[in-house]
């Protein structure tokens, strides 16, 4: 079925064809016929990371549902998490159309939305009326696009504070290419200092809670090993609980024949493969094992999926190959790697 709605979806400009299918997947939810067409998987063992049971390994990136609106319909295609946002402080409309291009004959994507989405407050209420996933729950929060850096740690800490009390676990975004400067965040003394910022609030909500909710980190792809090895040496020393690895690159390798390349944003899909996978198995190594590392990036296949975890992965999560599969890639490798 996904085949048929996936040449109709492709007559549609790409981001217009995410909103209707994202539109759809709601209303099959509500009908029920999500329910009917994708019944619970295959029994598998839940998977610890991170002091959390994920119910498979096998998570949605964040990117695809921005709004948290989309939860419910989401989880019964398989997935063991979902990752929502990139979610700001206030609402931002992101950058301008055309802003989502596909490569087809690379099965890739080039974005650079920029953090469009509906602000925290609307987000943290979109979470809460979801009712009936029971998978975990990643909130990625980031800073608006005009909050300068040496303000970023505020924008941090109100998503941070917000988001609390509704995710299973909070992605601090540092990474991605669409916000102008924000990838100056990973620099490893202001990545330093973030943390410290940051680590000392969850406290403060831990305890405020009375409960602990883990903070991870996401990183880009375009990483040079000195600085992989720098800031494995931060997360060490400042106790992050996880790292999402990673975020959209700015390569062009691969794609340099698509008349496309020419776009400016972040390159997901198939060609980011190999540059993901090297990055999650240089920090792997350095992080030994007490840092669990989500690995994203090029996942397309059983296979694919077997390379992130084989380079250090616990878990993995998709996004551009759900785009062009659907939801059979789900069930492949849930069935596969859980």
């Amino acid at each position: 079925m996904y085949p048929i709605f996936k040449n109709l979806l492709f007559q549609l400009d790409a981001e217009t064809a995410h909103v209707v299918s994202m539109a759809s997947l709601r209303l099959a939810e509500k009908s029920g016929l999500l329910g009917l067409l994708f019944p619970e998987p295959e029994s598998v063992t839940p998977v610890e990371v991170m002091g959390l049971a994920f119910p498979n390994r096998i998570g949605l990136a964040a990117g695809l549902d921005k709004e948290g609106n989309t939860i419910d319909a989401l989880g019964r295609l398989g997935f063991g998490f979902i990752e929502i946002g990139t979610i700001t402080p206030r609402p931002q409309e992101g950058n301008p159309r055309p802003r989502l291009f596909r490569m087809i004959p690379e099965q890739a994507i080039i974005n650079r939305m920029g953090f469009n989405n509906p602000g925290i407050e609307h987000g943290v209420e979109n979470v809460r009326k979801s009712r009936h996933f029971s998978g975990i729950i990643g909130f990625n929060i980031g800073k608006n696009k005009d909050t300068p850096n040496e303000e970023a740690a505020a924008d941090y800490l109100q998503c941070l504070r917000a988001a609390y009390p509704v995710a299973d676990y909070i992605t601090v975004n540092l990474s991605s290419p669409n916000t102008p400067g924000l990838r100056d965040l990973q620099n490893a003394d202001s990545t330093a200092r973030l943390l410290a910022v940051l680590k000392d609030e969850q406290a403060k909500l831990a305890q405020e809670h009375g409960h602990y909710v883990p903070l991870t980190f996401k990183v880009a792809p375009d990483l040079s090993d000195d600085h992989i090895d720098a800031l494995a040496a931060v997360f060490l020393e400042g106790g992050l609980d996880g790292l999402v690895a990673t975020n959209t690159t700015l390569s062009r390798q691969g794609v340099e024949n698509n008349p496309l390349h020419r776009e400016a944003g972040g390159l997901s899909g198939p060609p980011e493969k190999n540059l993901s996978t090297h990055v999650i198995r240089c920090f792997s190594s350095h992080l030994r094992g007490k840092i669990p590392i989500i690995g994203v990036g090029g996942i397309s296949s059983a296979g694919d999926a077997r390379e992130k975890l084989d380079a250090g992965a616990a878990l993995i999560q998709l996004y551009t190959s759900f785009i062009y599969q659907g939801p059979k890639i789900v069930r492949e490798l849930v069935n596969n790697h859980s």
